[in-house]
């Protein structure tokens, strides 16, 4: 397609504005009130699975080496801070973490590391000295470009800087040359580290360096990743860069005027993931992509305005662009802006389609249109990627399953706040989950909140009328907490819940 349909009017095809000095959104990095702790948790159900699987232990294994692992660890930070400048590195031995080692570079600590309960070793070189060998190392080392030396790091076990290479004899033979070869132990490795950058709807993505637009969804062709977004933002063989300006992908195919849609394959750096979110106000995890009713809700994220959300206005809109008629598309009354096109629409969980353009702004309000993504889908063979429903715990009482529990008792009205009144810290990402059992007859409503540097900001909600309420929400790392509330009734409560470890 001849690249003059490109040309976009204000008002219309919301994405073409060049913005390529934006940059991605920092979040402010402050912790809660004080007067608050951090809760500790067993490992959740796919996290055990996964460390049977990955350690090769038994469960039983499992919980004795988190044992171990959570009493002996504050043993290694105290002889850390008395040890000094004589530190020389401290680590677990055996399957279970039985032995903690800790290191000095003198005999007359031995007493001391015993007493604490660690097993003491007396080394040549301080854990000081030698993270500053590894700096002479880099500013000696070869080019990283001659494919010599790849990862570089001081190993405590041998009390030595280790080198892993491909090709070891040319790095056996620097080393000798600048005179480190007694401190540096050089092992072949086919190690070939790279970034990898999770793929995530409503992300801002560069086309030829130069115009800006949002991720739709996550999708596949075969075994090919890739992702939806508006066909306006690109000509088929245009190359993207993600929002961190890292190599992304190339258009495979793009339609605009007739419709407004296209696809991007994306390189191995880039793990498409099954939600789509907002940097500042939190994700979505998308299941499916039912189709909304007219008069439903539906939200959409944009890497320029984040989370805006209507209803569905009317189907089957064609749109007289300047460019050309765009048939098929869905109105909506969310708001959106320049650099928001291709992004995402969802209903609930359920993925609806890409953003194409619209009148107004997030300011003073507007209309939107999207394009839906069921065609997007069947046009270039593709297959949306989702997370799994996750079904409700099998149950013998109430929300168990789940690695934490907590109960408690409110009145008609009354809220409280869980764990303990306090929070909990999430230092990954992952989803989170709760589930709240509250008595035959009563609606106890339960909010995920999060805190965001200034306040608690409410991400996930349930608020039906039963009995029973569970939320899931995928977070990053951070601050959270549930609210509960007694909507109608009294009683005592159970609230579960599980969170990224």
């Amino acid at each position: 397609m001849s690249s003059r349909r490109r040309v976009v009017t204000a008002g219309c095809v919301l994405a073409l504005a060049v913005l390529s000095l934006m940059g991605p959104v920092a979040e402010a990095k402050r912790t809660p009130p004080a007067g608050t702790v951090a809760v500790s948790q067993s490992p959740p159900p796919g996290v055990m699975e996964a460390l049977t699987r990955d350690l090769h232990l038994a469960p039983g294994q499992i919980m004795e080496r988190l044992r171990n692992e959570a009493r002996l660890t504050p043993v290694a930070i105290e002889l850390r801070k008395k040890l000094g400048v004589r530190f020389g590195g401290s680590y677990f031995s055996g399957p279970t973490s039985a032995t903690l080692t800790v290191a000095s570079t003198s005999t007359a600590d031995v007493p001391l590391i015993a007493a604490a309960g660690a097993q003491p070793r007396v080394v040549d070189k301080s854990l000081a000295e030698l993270l500053g060998l590894l700096a002479v190392l880099a500013k000696k080392a070869p080019s990283p470009t001659a494919d010599s030396i790849v990862v570089r790091f001081p190993e405590v076990r041998v009390n030595k800087v280790v080198v892993l290479s491909p090709r070891p004899a040319i790095v056996d033979d620097h080393i000798k040359d600048v005179g480190l070869d007694g401190d540096v132990l050089v092992r072949p490795s086919d190690e070939r580290p790279k970034p990898l950058y999770d793929l995530v709807g409503g992300d801002a993505y560069y086309i030829q360096g130069r115009v800006r637009c949002s991720v739709g969804f996550s999708v596949r062709r075969g075994t090919q990743n890739a992702f939806v977004s508006a066909g306006h933002c690109g000509n088929a063989g245009n190359v993207t860069t993600g929002h961190n300006g890292i190599g992304q992908g190339v258009f495979q195919n793009s339609v605009f005027p007739v419709h407004d849609h296209a696809w991007i394959a994306v390189n191995s750096n880039w793990t498409p993931q099954p939600w789509v979110r907002s940097q500042i106000d939190g994700s979505v995890n998308v299941t499916s992509s039912a189709e909304a009713v007219e008069g439903a809700v539906v939200c959409r994220t944009g890497s320029t305005s984040g989370w805006h959300c209507g209803t569905v206005q009317q189907r089957g809109a064609s749109v007289q662009y300047p460019e050309g008629t765009v048939s098929g598309l869905t109105r909506t009354s969310a708001c959106a802006e320049r650099g928001d096109s291709g992004g995402p629409f969802i209903s609930g969980p359920q993925a609806q389609g890409v953003t194409s353009g619209g009148t107004g702004n997030c300011s003073s309000g507007g209309t939107t249109y999207f394009q839906p993504l069921t065609p997007i889908l069947s046009a270039y063979g593709l297959t949306l990627t989702t997370a799994a429903a996750t079904p409700p715990p099998q149950e013998t009482e109430p929300c168990t399953g789940y690695a934490r529990t907590v109960r408690g008792s409110l009145r008609d009205g009354q809220a409280h706040y869980q764990p303990g009144n306090l929070y909990y810290r999430s230092a990954t990402q992952g989803v989170h989950s709760g589930c709240l059992y509250s008595p035959a007859g009563t609606e106890f409503y339960l909010y995920l909140q999060r805190w965001i540097g200034w306040t608690w900001l409410t991400v996930a909600t349930s608020e039906s009328s039963t009995n029973r309420q569970t939320v899931t929400y995928t977070g990053t790392p951070g601050y959270y907490r549930y609210r509960v509330v007694s909507h109608t009734g009294t009683g005592t409560y159970t609230l579960g819940f599980s969170a990224p470890s």
